[in-house]
């Protein structure tokens, strides 16, 4: 019994919707998504590792200190959405969605298994932790998954999706991992970590992706949840971004040739890029949004 009604069950009934951008988000994962950060080879950036300066060292800590405790975070905070997609009885989102919690909780181990096995760190981090980073993690995210426990309207899913998906991963992580990647690549150091975080990168692309739709499909069914989308991301873009500042302006310089504009405006233009997508599902039927989408998880590579 679900809700006090029978069950009614779409595999034995009407089937699954394989051409829904839910169900090709789902064949992605299960090609891309299937990688074990037991297996990476972490010996060379050990070596790394110790070779690097004391203020490198602290660079990398505080950067992983993020990635760590916000992939816990989203790992922790998004079973109510799950369970509010479940209780739609939208199968071939909940399916997609049994990846992404998967994949949260092997992105938290990959990061952890870093810290253990390569910086040998086993010290508190949350020092790094800044007061937008805290704002954002510590209070907006659980605070708009968990609403979804007692009140998982269309406006809360909105207000959840945006800040979990266009917010903490669109803005914050994938930020954060194109500046690692960036740092590690150019000065040719620690491959295990880069590989991992290339990996890493192809999960987060599909989590977004899923998202993007979302929001984009819930538009489209009510045009009023427009402006509770573009509040949330009014709300929570300046915070977000002040996250990259800090951090920036707590080194000078900043070691490994990092540039804070560079990834300000990385930032900025993801988030542009996909604003207009949401934008684009105004007045849209579903059919238009699933053909924006379609096009979108097409040209990405993971």
């Amino acid at each position: 019994m679900l809700n006090g009604l029978p069950h009614t069950f779409a595999t034995t009934s009407r089937g699954l919707q394989r051409h829904t951008p839910p169900m090709r988000l789902f064949e992605k994962a299960k090609r891309f998504g299937i990688w074990n950060p037991s297996e990476i080879d972490f010996e060379q950036d050990r070596q790394d590792w110790l070779r690097m300066s004391d203020l490198e060292r602290t660079v990398v800590l505080h950067l992983t200190s993020m990635f760590q405790a916000g992939e816990e975070a989203v790992t922790l905070d998004l079973l109510p959405l799950i369970m509010t997609i479940a209780r739609e009885g939208r199968i071939e989102e909940e399916m997609f969605l049994t990846t992404f919690l998967w994949e949260e909780a092997k992105h938290t181990d990959f990061f952890r298994r870093f810290l253990d096995e390569v910086a040998g760190s086993h010290e508190d981090l949350t020092h790094f932790h800044t007061s937008n980073y805290r704002t954002i993690i510590y209070e907006v995210l659980p605070a708009a998954l968990g609403r979804l426990i007692e009140a998982p309207t269309p406006a809360n899913q909105v207000r959840a999706s945006v800040t979990y998906n266009m917010i903490v991963e669109g803005v914050l992580a994938e930020t954060g991992y194109h500046a690692y990647k960036t740092m590690l690549e150019r000065n040719g150091l620690m491959p295990g970590q880069c590989k991992g975080i290339t990996l890493l990168k192809q999960d987060e692309s599909r989590h977004i992706a899923y998202g993007i739709y979302l929001i984009s499909r819930l538009i489209a069914e009510d045009n009023e949840l427009w402006q509770v989308a573009e509040e949330t991301m009014n709300l929570l873009l300046m915070p977000a971004l002040g996250v990259i500042d800090d951090l920036f302006a707590q080194y000078n310089p900043m070691p490994f040739g990092l540039q804070a504009e560079e990834f300000t405006a990385y930032a900025t233009m993801q988030f542009q890029k996909r604003y207009l997508r949401l934008q684009a599902a105004r007045g849209a039927s579903l059919a238009d949004v699933q053909a924006l989408h379609h096009t979108a998880i097409d040209g990405d590579d993971g």
